[in-house]
């Protein structure tokens, strides 16, 4: 019963709801979720006036943000903790995916959605800063979707509330999902590990579980961890990816030829013509970068920054890092290698054999450990973002953190021995009602991030002028 109810809830969120006809016979799905984000981020991008490209360097100067205090978060941490759970699934397994269902065309979109996508990201990580609040158990700062969308309704309704039903169902959701991400995590570890070590599951699984409860169960140690973790993986899986490029640099071309061409259906793929390439290349986009969902604002609301604008900025940023860069290394490595080799092929066997056409078998071996390392980032960052939502919930209590973890540390060894159960799809529907219950509120409230933008940029022209004033005197 339980189980039939999800897959239903499933299938009505990321199913196709709507058909639109298109030339030769063929139809383009649209799922529910697709509706809700997409016109988001058109919307949020022209109130923006297209924030992603027009202030691109102040998105990167934002990292240099310094905190005073220790138990807060700094602009560059934040983005490490976004990141680690932007860079995992989507960015290995997720974008194989794509292009094995919508061929090469499917990256043309997923960079379309992320720029688009960057503007949604912008809009909900800077009202985190503006709602968060202190954080008495791990000290600093927390918030995110359910705290601003806690504030909004009392706000409408005129008086204190403990809870309301939508932030408490937003962090509801949140908690499902991440237990659910907990489970695909492991069972893709251990089952990469086995094919490139011939490691028995179980031996990986208590190895994963021990590592991960260590870190976890220590009060900041996730941050800690992650500060070193992710800039390593990032840095190590782009190198491999320019060494790549430089061994076909001849062949480059082509393969930007081959995106362009696949982008518009002007080359048919296998998986059909126009519909499936912008339909997986949108979903993935989605899928991977995560703006809209509401996840990444939970570290957003933790930084300590002089403006709540550059804490938006930064999260803007990790969309385009996830997207543009990490996710068109994967696609690069599969596409650089000859079509005639990779065809037939889907899923991890295509990315695996593209690496030992690339590298031999350290290329194999590189991809287990490189989906090892961003799998458990991602692990570690969706328990940092647990923490506020657990808070909403329950309240200020260790015991509820702590409950929480060993939950997730449940799921993660349950991940590891039993494949495809339910929880996948539960994973997916937590995200998909995240998705839903915070961009229906970040249209009243997205005024107030634009409003802090529009200060933003009236201060920087002011001290640009003043500058200037001074340098002439």
């Amino acid at each position: 019963m339980l189980i039939t109810l999800i897959e239903k809830v499933y299938q009505f969120l990321w199913g196709d709801l709507v058909y639109i006809p298109l030339p030769g016979g063929e139809s383009l799905g649209i799922s529910l979720l697709i509706l809700f984000l997409i016109p988001a981020g058109i919307y949020f991008s022209v109130r923006t006036r297209l924030l992603p490209v027009r202030l691109f360097p102040d998105m990167v100067k934002a990292l240099t943000e310094k905190k005073t205090h220790k138990s807060s978060l700094s602009s560059f941490q934040s983005l490490l903790i976004s990141t680690a759970t932007r860079v995992g699934m989507g960015n290995l397994v997720g974008v194989v995916a794509a292009i094995s269902a919508g061929g090469a065309g499917a990256v043309f979109w997923m960079w379309v959605t992320a720029i688009i996508g960057s503007s949604t990201a912008f809009v909900e990580a800077t009202l985190a800063q503006l709602y968060k609040e202190k954080d008495p158990l791990y000290g600093g700062y927390r918030g995110g979707p359910a705290y601003y969308i806690h504030s909004y309704i009392e706000r409408k309704q005129g008086k204190k509330r403990k809870h309301v039903v939508i932030a408490t169902l937003f962090a509801i959701s949140g908690l499902i999902c991440w237990c659910g991400i907990s489970q695909v995590i492991s069972n893709s570890v251990v089952s990469s590990f086995k094919n490139a070590f011939s490691v028995p599951p179980i031996v990986t699984t208590i190895l994963l579980v021990a590592l991960a409860a260590v870190i976890v169960l220590r009060k900041n140690a996730t941050v800690k961890v992650l500060d070193m973790m992710v800039p390593f993986m990032a840095v190590c899986y782009f190198a491999i990816t320019v060494v790549i490029i430089l061994m076909n640099l001849g062949n480059l071309p082509g393969v930007f030829s081959r995106i362009f061409q696949e982008a518009f259906g002007i080359r048919q793929v296998a998986a059909g013509g126009f519909g499936a390439v912008l339909m997986n290349g949108v979903k993935r986009g989605l899928f991977s970068n995560e703006a809209g969902s509401g996840s990444a604002p939970c570290a957003a609301a933790a930084v300590e920054c002089s403006s709540p604008v550059k804490a938006g900025l930064v999260q803007a940023l990790g969309v385009f890092i996830d997207t543009v860069v990490i996710c068109s290394c994967t696609a690069f490595i599969m596409l650089l290698a000859p079509e005639d080799l990779t065809a037939g092929l889907t899923g991890m066997d295509l990315m695996q054999k593209a690496m030992e056409y690339h590298l031999g078998r350290f290329g194999v071996i590189f991809i287990a450990v490189t989906l090892f390392l961003f799998s458990f980032s991602t692990f570690l960052g969706i328990l940092f973002y647990a923490r506020s939502n657990v808070a909403y919930i329950f309240g200020d209590k260790w015991c509820w953190q702590t409950a929480y973890k060993v939950l997730a540390l449940v799921m993660l060894f349950v991940g590891g021995l039993a494949a495809y159960t339910f929880v996948w799809d539960l994973g997916d529907v937590g995200i998909g009602l995240m998705t839903i219950f915070n961009i229906i509120l970040l249209y009243p409230l997205g005024g107030e991030a634009l409003a802090e933008l529009k200060k933003y940029e009236k201060e920087k022209k002011t001290e640009k002028i003043s500058g200037a004033y001074k340098a002439m005197q």
